[in-house]
């Protein structure tokens, strides 16, 4: 059979895909990029807030109309918003012919012989969430320069407005060797850069009665050889340890980058939101990074309007935001999810209150990372190549700065043929408010 997989949503949902992809073709079945051509779309869905639940019920019934041209096609749906609406997409779409949790996942192959069996009917599976593959043999969807690289599943921080552990369950921390030897297979496909994520990396290994297990992941992978950057996504702060902290020094392979999600600065909504710690852990956390790691590229995320948000507090979260000044930084309008604690709390804002503070947020954040931007105007900087763009013909590489898909870009004339995954040294002449502009002074030595 031809499978069109269509991911969308975080990388750790990528990395799933990137699993159950390896199975069906281990299975013997082929991958195609066109769902116009295939027998089969499998459709990895996102499910964390209304954003992305609209955009994946868009995508299911696009997928759908495929059978308009191909009445015998199968439509397969998977991911967080399977495991979290289950049996309401199965009767709301009819025309989707398997409902797939994430705790059935394995079981796709199988799952893909009983639709294309004669006089199949609809099929829904759903298995435990703990039956979620931790790891396991994959496909590297990104490009073949970088990878993400899942160290764990699922998440016990239990934020009020968070719908992750009704979808994921608990934290289950991948063992670590299993994560190391994913990396080396990672290196010797000819990744360069490896990206860390999780739910929340800093709490790898609590399950196990391990905290702080991340530093001695970040040890091991440091030493393998291949590997020239190692990027950690998301990091909690109050789990930003002296520990954590000399791990990210010592390892010279990762990169001074770190996502820290914040989500707010005042106290009394931060206890709302079920958060630990407040303001002062915060800039604590902050303080201790900058003074360690020299040119640290902060980003962080926020969120606006959570219910009960009085003017005052927004006000003081805009302070915050010019006064710490991200490099980067994303605001969302709050979200009510169901079944979550947030959604059930009384001082609900309305969405237009909600999105006017989201998006002067983000105006203030635009000014401060214009700047940001600007400053590295005269800098030479370490560069990776993701190859070249379609619209501008124009080289697209990277800094230690930027995280693919998220950051920005560092653009160079096409002028100098590149090798794309390969590492250069990038002198920048120019900048705007995410992209910086530069020529190549030279290419660096594995």
């Amino acid at each position: 059979m031809k499978i069109a997989i269509i991911s969308l949503g975080c990388p750790k949902n990528q990395v799933d895909a990137d699993v159950f992809c390896h199975a069906l073709i281990k299975a013997r079945h082929e991958t195609v990029a066109d769902p116009g051509e295939a027998d089969i779309i499998i459709v990895n869905t996102c499910g964390f807030i209304q954003s992305a639940k609209e955009e994946a019920i868009e995508n299911i019934l696009l997928a759908c109309q495929y059978k308009q041209q191909n009445p015998d096609l199968k439509v397969i749906v998977t991911g967080c918003l399977a495991e979290r609406y289950k049996s309401q997409i199965a009767s709301e779409i009819p025309e989707v012919d398997a409902v797939v949790g994430i705790g059935s996942n394995a079981a796709l192959p199988a799952i893909v012989e009983r639709i294309t069996a004669a006089g199949a009917g609809q099929v829904e599976s759903y298995g435990p969430k703990s039956d979620m593959p931790l790891g396991g043999a994959r496909v590297i969807s990104t490009p073949r320069h970088y990878a993400y690289l899942k160290i764990a599943e699922g998440c016990n921080n239990r934020c009020h407005y968070c719908a992750i552990p009704l979808i994921r369950g608990p934290l289950r921390s991948r063992p670590l060797e299993d994560c190391v030897a994913e990396a080396r297979w990672l290196a010797g496909e000819g990744v360069r850069e490896l990206i860390v994520v999780a739910q929340d990396p800093t709490a790898y290994g609590e399950d196990w009665g391990k905290p702080g297990a991340v530093c001695e992941l970040l040890d091991r992978l440091n030493a393998i050889d291949g590997i020239r950057w190692i990027r950690i996504l998301y990091a909690y702060p109050e789990r930003i340890t002296d520990d954590f902290i000399a791990a990210m020094v010592r390892n010279s392979k990762v990169v001074p980058y770190l996502d820290l999600p914040i989500q707010h600065c005042d106290d009394a909504v931060l206890k709302a939101m079920n958060r630990r710690g407040g303001r002062r852990e915060i800039e604590d956390a902050i303080a201790r990074l900058r003074a360690a790691i020299p040119g640290l590229t902060l980003r962080t995320t926020l969120i606006a309007g959570f219910p009960g948000e009085t003017e005052e507090q927004y006000s003081e979260l805009c302070d915050f935001v010019k006064t710490v000044r991200f490099d980067r930084l994303g605001c969302f309008a709050y979200s009510a999810e169901e079944n979550t604690v947030a959604a059930r709390m009384d001082g609900q804002l309305d969405e237009e209150t909600k999105q006017r503070r989201a998006d002067h947020i983000m105006e203030l954040q635009a000014e401060i990372s214009a700047a940001v931007q600007a400053s590295k105007v005269g800098q030479t900087l370490e560069c990776i190549c993701d190859g070249v763009d379609d619209e501008t013909g124009m080289y697209l590489l990277r800094s230690k700065a930027d995280t693919p898909e998220i950051d920005g870009n560092v653009l160079t004339p096409a002028d100098t043929p590149l090798e794309t995954g390969a590492f250069y040294r990038v002198t920048i002449t120019d900048s705007d408010t995410y992209d910086l502009y530069g020529y190549v002074e030279e290419k660096l030595e594995d």
